[in-house]
């Protein structure tokens, strides 16, 4: 845990003893004959798997006992496929949602083994980047709470996300070794292998009395072998599975080649397959990049819907039920070869009519969008997409005809709405849309927060929209409150438990009861000893990573997610620079001590973001070596964000900053857990900010900026940044700083590419918000100031984040779509 208050127990019966004195013989036994350790010379991360595998141990029955439950009972099969699953560590949610944290605590105490020290060994899994990978652990902790049947379908990454580190304050990409010592959670299965192919040709056969049959013979072929893990859902009444698949060669080694002398030519094949699974998201930037992406979606793609197939065929005859018991969900367009996949298994491979098959591929397949951006929703070159898929190729084609044929002849489309629907983009180079594939292929098309919901019906997919106007619904996200209160924030849930009860840890909307001590003296004071306690413990974890001196009575203002430039993070640290500098013109006022911190990896080939990262260390170095700042600001970029490091920050924050160019971004996650933690959040009307503020309140909330219809309208009408900027002397005086080299004097042009861009076209609306912004932050000194007012209003933002629970937001899933 993050501080010394004991976690939450939940008691639950479990089926093995879970006395502690029995757990810490077995634990001596895993380490004797599991990992053949004598418990005198064993070493701290020996400890930990060998009470990983007596934990694993326990939850295997549960776990049993949940799939032979669905075959009994027949259930809908819900089946999540996600290129991202950012499922942090493990054991302690295992442990905590059995039920069994104090007794593993005293077995190991009875050893001599601190828990908190061996839990912090576990690397972080590094199967995602943020929020998207995020969301799916989320969803798959939920969908076991809540008693659906699910697996979720993804890629075992060797490395998965790289490792960031600083050098010089620039980040440098390192490989993510979470693999380099084995994962006790997980379960080969070698029995669920499958071969997916690429390449090749298609050939026909017959058409002449018969319809025509379509055969693809593959160039080149790779295994998918299956990767189990266990995910446990609260009190462990279910056990669900993620499945990761590994690529594995046909022919391991070319002997001929070996002996030959060709030694690492005859391993061509070996590598081929496993740079597949190597890397998540391989630098796109050129066409060998773009074709290791396609290839990793389709190899997982085509592994799952194998495997889902072969499953119905254990308990049904044929797949005209398909719908009816299976449910498959697209998280983002990354899987969106999936329905094309699912056409040519079903056609090519099963002998179904075409029709018949794709009225079965639509009412299973159900798609997430995430992004409202159009470069974001992928696209391929044809050519590429041909080459390496050529049967799917032929079916998205006939799909398109289809669509193109519906709209063209029933909906008496337009040149323009037929072109905008089209599957194939032909305004420029002919590229697959992913985006568009999932849509017609789905029969549920989700947001993820009700304004991103909306903008989608009029921005990316508006004809669309207009074909099939009842696709389109909204699924607001939510986190689990597992992991991002009970697990990550003991004493502040320990503390709720003293104040409103238990019943809050099964219905997290029960917080609701908390409303009634937001204004309780002695409840704020003992809610703001638990916020200074989990400040402690995050100033000490800077202090040690980094050497930075923080004050836990400071201002704890934290933005922590992707660097991404509509993110803001611009924003924040331009506004840092002027606060910086009317501190140094001002002595004389009463400024709120304030650490401003951030955490976020940018995409290797993402210059602007790695740009952002450099001037954020750059300004943190001459902010927090200025004596006459007094201490009153710090600046602080933490390397390598990741879930673990987030359930430290998290319960920390003071300040959350959600302050994305409004309309921009999908929902947010990160947004939820802060305010659930107590923090309070200063952002735009954007995402899921816009119902936060409707559920905590007007006056619980910061809101500044322009919304999304008046950025819409800005940039129709044209914005003239120059001129904006030019009427407020602070954000000129900042970007001049910026631009002049004032925090790189090594290299006085360094940031001028990013101040340029503000001046000249401010798409992001950074000097458009500005001011709005700067006096948001004011508007905060001023509650801060006041900690009756400040506690008030961050008690309340607790008590009434109950309804973002993903265990919400799955319920809705499984009741308005997969119908579950």
């Amino acid at each position: 845990m993050n501080n010394t208050t004991p976690p939450i127990e939940i008691p639950y019966p479990a089926p093995r003893s879970s006395r502690p004195e029995i757990m810490a013989e077995e634990i001596i036994e895993r380490l004797t004959y599991r990992i053949g350790k004598d418990a005198k010379v064993a070493r701290p991360h020996d400890w930990l798997t060998a009470t990983i595998l007596v934990v694993r141990d326990r939850i295997i029955d549960r776990w049993m006992e949940s799939t032979r439950q669905a075959y009994r009972t027949g259930q809908k099969r819900v089946y999540y496929l996600s290129l991202e699953f950012l499922i942090g560590r493990l054991m302690r949610d295992a442990v905590s949602n059995l039920g069994l944290m104090q007794e593993i605590r005293d077995a190991l105490s009875s050893l001599g083994v601190d828990v908190s020290v061996i839990a912090g060994l576990e690397p972080d899994a590094a199967l995602g980047n943020g929020g998207l990978g995020r969301l799916a652990a989320c969803f798959m902790e939920s969908m076991a709470t809540v008693d659906i049947p699910a697996y979720g379908y993804g890629i075992r990454y060797i490395h998965g996300l790289f490792r960031q580190q600083m050098a010089d304050g620039w980040q440098v990409e390192l490989p993510e070794t979470w693999l380099a010592h084995g994962n006790p959670w997980e379960f080969e299965r070698r029995e669920s292998s499958y071969e997916i192919g690429f390449g090749g040709s298609v050939e026909t056969i017959g058409g002449y009395e018969d319809l025509p049959r379509y055969v693809w013979k593959p160039a080149e072929r790779v295994i998918a072998m299956a990767y189990d893990t266990p995910i446990v859902g609260w009190r462990g009444n279910r056990v669900n599975t993620l499945r990761l698949w590994s690529a594995q060669p046909i022919d391991p080694i070319l002997l001929d080649a070996f002996n030959a002398g060709d030694h690492i030519g005859a391993l061509r094949e070996s590598n081929k397959a496993e740079s597949l699974t190597r890397v998540l998201y391989p630098a796109d930037a050129n066409p060998a990049g773009q074709e290791l992406r396609l290839r990793q979606e389709f190899f997982f793609s085509s592994a799952s819907l194998q495997d889902i197939l072969r499953r119905h065929l254990q308990q049904y005859p044929d797949f005209t039920n398909l719908h009816e018991k299976v449910s498959i969900q697209l998280n983002d367009t990354h899987p969106a070869v999936s329905i094309g996949e699912l056409m040519r298994l079903l056609v090519d491979i099963h002998g179904m009519d075409f029709d018949v098959s794709w009225e079965i591929v639509r009412q299973t397949f159900s798609y997430t969008n995430h992004t409202l951006l159009p470069e974001a929703l992928e696209t391929w070159p044809v050519p590429l997409f041909e080459r390496l898929l050529p049967r799917h190729m032929q079916i998205v084609y006939a799909i398109n005809a289809k669509i193109l044929l519906e709209a063209r002849k029933e909906k008496r489309f337009s040149d323009t709405q037929v072109r905008a629907i089209s599957l194939i983009d032909e305004g420029g180079e002919r590229r697959v849309r992913m985006g568009n594939l999932a849509f017609v292929g789905s029969h549920s098309i989700n947001g993820v927060s009700a304004l991103h919901t909306d903008l989608m019906k009029v921005t990316v997919f508006a004809d669309l929209h207009t074909l099939y106007p009842t696709r389109i619904n909204n699924k607001t996200n939510g986190i689990t409150p597992r992991r991002w209160l009970m697990q990550c924030n003991p004493g502040l849930t320990s503390l709720i438990r003293d104040a409103i009860g238990d019943k809050f840890l099964d219905d997290t909307e029960a917080l609701v009861e908390l409303d009634k001590f937001a204004d309780d003296a002695s409840f704020q004071e003992k809610f703001a000893a638990v916020k200074r306690a989990n400040k402690a413990t995050l100033t000490n974890l800077v202090g040690s990573r980094m050497g930075i001196r923080l004050d836990p009575s400071a201002l704890f203002d934290i933005q922590i997610k992707r660097i991404h430039e509509y993110k803001r993070q611009l924003l924040n640290i331009i506004e840092a620079v002027a606060l910086y500098d009317q501190i140094r013109s001002h002595p004389e006022l009463d400024w709120v001590p304030r650490v401003k911190l951030f955490a976020g990896k940018a995409a290797p080939s993402y210059h602007n973001a790695k740009l952002i990262i450099k001037l954020a260390n750059d300004v943190a170095r001459v902010i927090n070596n200025d004596p006459s700042v007094r201490g009153l600001l710090k600046v602080v970029f933490v390397p390598n964000y990741n879930v673990s490091l987030a359930e430290t920050i998290v319960p920390a924050a003071d300040l959350s900053e959600q302050i994305s160019t409004a309309g921009m971004e999908a929902s947010g996650t990160g947004n939820m857990k802060f305010a659930l933690n107590g923090a309070l959040t200063i952002g735009t009307l954007d995402g899921a900010n816009v119902e936060m503020r409707e559920h905590v309140g007007d006056d619980n909330i910061v809101i500044f900026g322009l919304t999304a219809d008046e950025v819409a309208k800005v940039r129709s009408e044209g914005h003239n940044p120059r001129a904006v900027i030019e009427q407020s002397p602070e954000l000129v005086q900042a970007l001049n700083a910026i631009a002049s080299g004032v925090f790189s004097p090594d290299d006085r042009s360094r940031f001028q590419e990013l101040i340029d861009g503000i001046y000249n076209h401010d798409w992001f609306m950074v000097a458009a918000d500005f001011d709005a912004y700067a006096a948001a932050q004011r508007t905060v000194d001023q509650i801060w100031s006041d900690p009756k007012s400040w506690y008030s209003k961050t008690i309340r933002n607790t008590a009434r984040m109950g309804w973002f629970s993903s265990d919400r937001t799955i319920r809705q899933y499984a009741s308005e779509i997969w119908r579950a």
